[in-house]
């Protein structure tokens, strides 16, 4: 996928743009910590908190795959960022020591991980007394039919599997109650959390599929798996689906993120 995500990742970074600006303000980092972010993908979270750390701070940017460390260690260094590390971290298994960072950022990481309690217990480990977790999931698949809607045709028609209960992916964690009750469970205490809205603009269905198979994933298999009067039916579907959402020049596509902050 990371090829596809670094293509689009201007566009990934816009709509992304409410969640990173909640997740950085509830961070709130100061010159001189040391802040680390799990599941980094393509790094523009981290980024925008590298500037405020300074020269005597240090952000850790990490990813589980080692092709998504790569697009952010060019991206770090187009920025000309000069406090910044680049890991390949496990978020279940941190190789970090313990109470060796001042806060930990993760946007839309948790719930693609296999054991997102052991991921937020090993946050819990490598956070020093008193420092702040500030991380995003994804709602409920209702709340965000910019993906579900169009995933829900694919599911019906065979081309992509029905998501198995408590499987990693988007919506797992999307319940509200249990996303605060496994950072409670983590040890963190003061658990606040708070929906951010978010928007995915698309002038038509054709350029939904275009950029949803661009950015891989389940999407990109199950669309590519589809044959090419298929997809023609698929898509009218997808128009129908969407019509509720559709402006002048396109669709407007709702989604909502759930945001915690904790510490």
């Amino acid at each position: 996928m990371a090829t596809g995500w670094e293509r689009a990742r201007q566009e990934r970074e816009k709509v992304g743009a409410p969640v990173t600006e909640w997740l950085v303000r509830e961070l709130a980092p100061k010159p001189g910590e040391t802040v680390l972010e799990l599941a980094a993908g393509q790094g523009d979270v981290g980024f925008e908190l590298a500037p405020v750390l300074g020269d005597g701070g240090r952000l850790i940017s990490s990813d589980f795959s080692p092709a998504m460390a790569d697009i952010a260690r060019r991206r770090s260094a187009e920025l000309g960022l000069t406090n910044v590390e680049h890991l390949i971290l496990d978020a279940e298994r941190i190789a970090l020591a313990d109470d060796s960072v001042d806060g930990v950022v993760c946007r839309w990481g948790y719930m693609l991980m296999p054991d997102p309690a052991a991921a937020l217990a090993e946050t819990r480990r490598v956070l020093r007394s008193g420092g702040r977790l500030a991380c995003s999931v994804w709602a409920s698949g209702d709340r965000n039919p910019w993906i579900s809607a169009a995933a829900r045709i694919l599911v019906a028609h065979g081309y992509m599997p029905p998501p198995e209960p408590g499987e990693p992916g988007m919506f797992v964690l999307g319940d509200e109650e249990l996303l605060r009750r496994l950072v409670e469970n983590a040890g963190f205490a003061n658990v606040r959390t708070e929906e951010v809205p978010v928007r995915n603009d698309y002038p038509s269905v054709d350029e939904y599929v275009s950029r949803s198979s661009e950015m891989g994933g389940m999407f990109s298999r199950a669309w590519a798996a589809a044959p090419e009067e298929e997809q023609e039916r698929l898509k009218g579907e997808f128009r129908t689906a969407f019509s509720p959402f559709a402006v002048d020049g396109g669709y407007e596509l709702p989604g909502v993120s759930l945001c915690v902050v904790a510490s």
